[in-house]
Formats: structure tokens, C-alpha cells, sequence
């Protein structure tokens, strides 16, 4: 197991539909960035605290001039994330950044290519059972079943 620190930084990614003559708008999270802090949880806090108090979301990046300063509110909740609103021009953005702990990571692995005659018979067969969805099976509950 690694004991790897990352800062994890997610925006509001908000979007604005129309359904039946009336507008909705709609939030949702975003991973905005990944950061590889190291070993060390004390520096990855920092990390995180720097980013809540430096970071300017894409969205006020791209209309920022020079020398512009946006407003921000930062807030540390209980657990350690930080909640900033940041203000610019009439614009208003939400940021939460994390720190996490990497506790498991796998590459990706690819099968090998089927042949002409497994796609013939996959063709002729149909399509494969769908796999079924994870489930969680408390360690108790598993004795008694």
C-alpha cells in the first residue's frame, strides 16, 4: 500500500437548460485537478490551504485581466475540506479542495484482440450476460446467508 498525499481540487462545473420554458440551473462536481503532494499529510494540508486561498477556477481565469484580485470566501469544514467562493465580475464560482491518501492504485490491462472466428461466434451467440452490479455483503450477515 502506498502512503502517497494528493490535494484534490473540484469546481462547480454549473450548467444552465431549458425544459418547458423554464430555465434550470444545474451543479454538479468536477475533478479540476489531481496534485501529488508526497509522504507527508502535515504538507499536503498546506498544500490544500494554499490552493483554497490561490486557486482561480477556470471560469474567472479566462475572462481575469492582469492584475485582478477575485473575491473569496474560504471555509474549513470539520473534516479537513476546504469550500471557497470566489467573485469576480459578476461571476461566482464554488471550490472544494481535499486532501486524500492514495490507498490503492492498478494500471489499466487490455485483452488480447478476439480472432475471426470468436467475432463469428460472439456475432452468431449475441452479446455476453451483462455483469452484475457490485454489492456489499456485511461480514455478519455473510456467516448467516
Amino acid at each position: 500500500m502506498t502512503a502517497d498525499w494528493y490535494v484534490l481540487i473540484e469546481e462547480d462545473a454549473r450548467t444552465t437548460e431549458r425544459a418547458d420554458g423554464v430555465e434550470l440551473k444545474l451543479h454538479r462536481w468536477m475533478l479540476a485537478g489531481t496534485h501529488r503532494i508526497g509522504q507527508d499529510e502535515a504538507e499536503a494540508a498546506a498544500a490544500a490551504e494554499d490552493a483554497a486561498l490561490h486557486y482561480v477556477p477556470g471560469v474567472l481565469a479566462r475572462h481575469a485581466r492582469p492584475g485582478d484580485q477575485p473575491a473569496r470566501h474560504a471555509l474549513l469544514t470539520r473534516d479537513g475540506a476546504w469550500i471557497v467562493i470566489v467573485r469576480q465580475r459578476h461571476r461566482e464560482c464554488h471550490i472544494r479542495v481535499t486532501t486524500a491518501r492514495l490507498v490503492h492504485s492498478r494500471e489499466e490491462k487490455e485483452a488480447q484482440p478476439k480472432g475471426l472466428k470468436e467475432r463469428f461466434r460472439s456475432a452468431l451467440d449475441g452479446p455476453p450476460p451483462a455483469a452484475n452490479p457490485w454489492t456489499w455483503t456485511p461480514q455478519g450477515k455473510a456467516d448467516q446467508v
